[in-house]
């Protein structure tokens, strides 16, 4: 007899725990350093504008168009800021934005939600046309409804009016607002809406008191949405109100951009002045934006 000898399969070498985790450790950090690049980046991009801004408003008006373009001004004056205190017009601009964008905002809000709510808790036939209806008004461009609407507002005398300004801006905000309140309105048990319907709770007092207190993040993001476009808004501000209820766009742009010249510090600081409300407002409300623009996304 012979004896059949079997070679045994070699064994396949798996590296070292030890081995492991330095390379683990290595593409992790490579990750990393490659997120902070990305966002170093594109927040460079997203910040030179903003810094541009800011040296520009700073530099003295001889040096502005100085060639080859410096990154830093050399010398350095508040002449810009000190022409935007000692201009009236201005701070006549800045009432008109105020007061359009708020009234904008509070009308957005308020139009929104129940419509968003009606959309989110009433079933009834043509419900999701209508919806759709809704959000395909967005779909076309804002400027080509200007001459008709500029022809609706001639009829009615409304021309040169902040009600203009209002209506045509909360024309553009409520679709949004409205499919952004929907999905907010959607994450609300209608368990709670039932058991507030058993003990008696009218229907408005239901909306009231129990779905607009929950429904607030989204709320405060409808109405922050509202009120940037009302606030940045430029081509309708310039064709449907005149000079005394013009808002900051086009106020800026007639007060210091003319035919032969163009003050470009005081553009620049005026510009950089009207930017802060704005991004105070995001920074002061941004966990409820955020959670305004989520809701819905994910469903319990």
């Amino acid at each position: 007899m012979t004896a059949v000898l079997t070679e045994k399969p070699a064994a396949v070498s798996t590296p070292a725990p030890a081995l492991r985790r330095p390379r683990v450790r290595a593409d992790r950090r490579a990750v990393t350093i490659s997120a902070w690049l990305a966002v170093v980046v594109f927040g460079g991009f997203a910040l030179l504008p903003v810094y541009w801004l800011l040296a520009t408003s700073l530099t003295p008006r001889t040096e502005v168009f100085s060639y080859p373009p410096k990154l830093f001004p050399t010398a350095i004056t508040l002449d810009a800021y000190a022409a935007l205190a000692n201009n009236p017009a201005l701070f006549g601009y800045l009432r008109n934005s105020i007061v359009v964008s708020v009234i904008t905002a509070v009308l957005s809000v308020l139009v929104s939600a129940y419509m968003g709510y009606a959309f989110s808790k009433f079933r009834y036939r043509g419900r999701r046309s209508l919806m759709y209806f809704v959000l395909a008004s967005q779909m076309f461009p804002q400027a080509l409804l200007l001459i008709t609407l500029y022809a609706v507002f001639s009829a009615y005398g409304l021309l040169n009016t902040y009600a203009a300004l209002v209506l045509s801006f909360t024309t553009f905000t409520l679709p949004l607002c409205v499919w952004m309140l929907k999905g907010f309105f959607d994450t609300i048990p209608d368990e709670l809406i039932e058991a507030a319907r058993v003990d008696g709770a009218s229907r408005m007092r239901i909306i009231h008191s129990i779905v607009m207190p929950l429904a607030a993040p989204g709320l405060v993001a409808a109405g922050l949405f509202a009120f940037v476009r009302g606030w940045n808004d430029f081509i309708f501000a310039l064709t449907l109100a005149g000079p005394d209820k013009q808002t900051l766009p086009p106020g800026l742009v007639n007060t210091f951009i003319g035919e032969a010249s163009t003050a470009w510090p005081e553009l620049m600081a005026a510009s950089l002045v009207v930017s802060l409300p704005v991004a105070i407002a995001f920074i002061a409300l941004q966990r409820f934006l955020v959670g305004g623009l989520t809701a819905g996304a994910v469903k319990g």
